[in-house]
């Protein structure tokens, strides 16, 4: 049996493009239909969304038939989280709140087994290897494994080149709602001293060789973006998603003023 390949992986590193959504709804058949949409990749909370080891389990499971790829957020970068994310078969991990370079340098070396880490070996028991099926399992696993690290604050942006030269770190992502909150700026997250740190940012990180990434659901400032180098940029929210066409069609039968535009934090 063979390893399963991280397309997402690839594509990053050879700056292709990745359009994502955030997946909200904790739910397996939801996640499963946003699979069929066409999506590179899906993102699986677990930081703000009601999620817990057995949903993000399910989830993995409804959309391993599909092209979209599966990035799980856990609530925080813990070893034992990580370790069970992991072993869960998620191969693409965002890690909310990294601050330093030292931090994300921890939670490389959550990802990686003995001697190169401290991710504990249970392959036995674990769905990544198939349950020891995959052949060479435990030496092949960190090729395939995609560590994103999130830079939200002030104080972390001001580090987020070495944060994206650590070794093993393969992309930064920006979160502007937590990166407003930090600045002044709380619930503004489209606010242009916003979107300049996080340009400058997205320029940082790739002039360190590696992929940058955003949440924007304001169309124009994911644009904007992509256009300053980011690679991987989620552009709406599943639960923001139902919520306005649901507003939107009840309206037009009530009369009532179309939704507001959708948000352009990070959540």
């Amino acid at each position: 049996m063979h390893m399963p390949l991280n397309t997402f992986k690839q594509a990053i590193r050879s700056a292709q493009v990745q359009l994502g959504l955030w997946v909200g709804f904790a739910d397996p058949y939801v996640a499963e239909a946003l699979a069929t949409t066409g999506y590179d990749w899906l993102l699986i909370d677990g930081e703000h969304a009601p999620n817990d080891l057995r949903s993000v389990l399910a989830q993995l499971q409804a959309v391993a038939a599909y092209r979209s790829h599966p990035v799980v957020r856990p609530p925080e970068g813990t070893v034992a989280g990580i370790k069970q994310l992991l072993d869960l078969g998620a191969q693409t991990l965002l890690i909310p709140m990294v601050e330093t370079a030292q931090q994300a340098g921890q939670l490389v070396a959550a990802t990686r087994y003995p001697p190169e880490g401290i991710r504990g070996v249970g392959s036995a028991l674990a769905r990544s290897s198939r349950w020891n099926q995959i052949d060479g399992y435990l030496t092949k696993a960190a090729d395939d494994i995609c560590l994103l690290v999130q830079v939200e604050s002030a104080a972390a942006l001001t580090q987020v080149g070495e944060i994206a030269m650590v070794d093993g770190v393969d992309g930064v992502f920006f979160g502007p709602a937590d990166l407003s909150a930090s600045m002044g700026l709380l619930g503004q997250p489209g606010h242009p001293k916003v979107q300049e740190a996080i340009i400058q940012g997205i320029r940082s990180v790739v002039a360190a060789g590696k992929a940058a990434g955003v949440l924007s659901a304001d169309q124009s400032l994911s644009r904007k973006y992509l256009e300053a180098g980011a690679t991987f940029v989620a552009v709406g929210v599943d639960t923001t998603l139902l919520v306005r066409a649901a507003k939107d069609l009840l309206g037009q039968f009530r009369g009532a003023p179309a939704a507001p535009a959708l948000s352009s934090g990070a959540y």
